[in-house]
């Protein structure tokens, strides 16, 4: 693949607020996949979307998107219709299965134990591990670095999907450790993070993601952000 087909920015975007995060007994009554957004979340996505439309300099956007109904809602909330040239759902950016219909005061007792396990490693039940998510994003960064092989790929794309997904996606970009990646906090409702293609066409994060947990980062690690 030729260097210079590689995008100048891809954007993570974590869906806005959701139903669940204000009441997480909704997913006692309905699916994880069909959580909407809250009237504050379309809020929070478009005002996200504006700060992107500059961002991106009004160029075209290759857009993948969570099937998850809070990050469609997301992406429509963007106000970005005009600039995406392509738009792909893609079920590898899915949120990290925790359970079907789930019993609120059994997750609350898996998540004690998650992080007495460690949050990569546990796997809940019915459900998935980080791990596991890190393994289809595996599969999927397979997908786009494919997809920049196009002549006439643009410049921009875009990710819409959630705030673990995230952090695995730049975990698996930028090799970092599973000790780092328990130590840091997921973005906020409608938060970015943004890799820029740098000079020698690597990639750095516009900032790092904040840690909830004391890890020092190795050098590697740290070269990963501007």
């Amino acid at each position: 693949m030729g260097l210079s087909h590689r995008p100048l920015r891809i954007v993570l975007v974590r869906h806005g607020e959701s139903e669940a995060n204000l009441d997480k007994t909704i997913y006692e009554r309905i699916p994880d996949h069909a959580v909407p957004l809250t009237p504050h979340g379309h809020e929070q996505a478009a005002e996200t979307g504006k700060g992107l439309r500059e961002l991106f300099e009004n160029e075209p956007v290759r857009v993948y998107v969570s099937p998850y109904l809070r990050a469609r809602q997301t992406l429509d909330s963007l106000g970005l219709d005009d600039l995406i040239s392509s738009q792909q759902e893609e079920p590898r950016l899915r949120e990290q299965d925790w359970a079907n219909l789930q019993d609120t005061a059994d997750i609350e007792q898996q998540e004690q134990l998650r992080n007495a396990f460690g949050h990569f490693f546990y796997r809940f039940t019915h459900g998935e591990s980080g791990a596991d998510v890190y393994d289809r994003v595996s599969t999927f960064l397979e997908t786009i670095h494919r997809d920049f092989e196009v002549a006439d790929a643009p410049r921009n794309v875009l990710l819409v999907s959630h705030g673990l997904t995230m952090r695995l996606f730049c975990m698996r970009w930028f090799h970092w450790s599973v000790p780092f990646l328990e130590s840091l906090r997921n973005p906020a409702n409608a938060e970015t993070r943004v890799l820029l293609r740098q000079t020698d066409f690597r990639y750095k994060l516009d900032r790092p993601f904040e840690q909830w947990t004391p890890y020092e980062p190795t050098e590697r690690e740290r070269s990963a952000w501007l």
